[in-house]
């Protein structure tokens, strides 16, 4: 699945849901997601880690949507390698 294609699904699925929250609200949505992660990548089967990954993409993409920002472009400032240096690897 493209970036863009999940950010329309998420849009669709769970936009107008997520836009009520608010931002402040999606954002702690985002972190305890990520903190999910964490705790999946220490503790968790790869099914858990998976599954952790899944909703902390699906709540970017609504964060994403609500800022009006696209994750393809955000992904974009990575095509050409480190933003900052522009070297792949990066030699920052």
């Amino acid at each position: 699945m493209e970036l863009s294609e999940l950010q329309d699904l998420m849009r669709r699925t769970y936009g107008e849901r997520d836009r009520s929250r608010g931002l402040a609200a999606s954002v702690a949505w985002l972190t305890e997601e990520v903190g999910e992660l964490a705790q999946a990548v220490r503790k968790g089967s790869p099914a858990d880690q998976l599954h952790e990954l899944g909703d902390v993409l699906a709540w970017l993409a609504s964060l994403a949507e609500q800022l009006g920002l696209s994750l393809e472009d955000a992904g974009g400032l990575y095509a050409a390698g480190c933003p900052k240096c522009g070297n792949i690897p990066c030699s920052c």
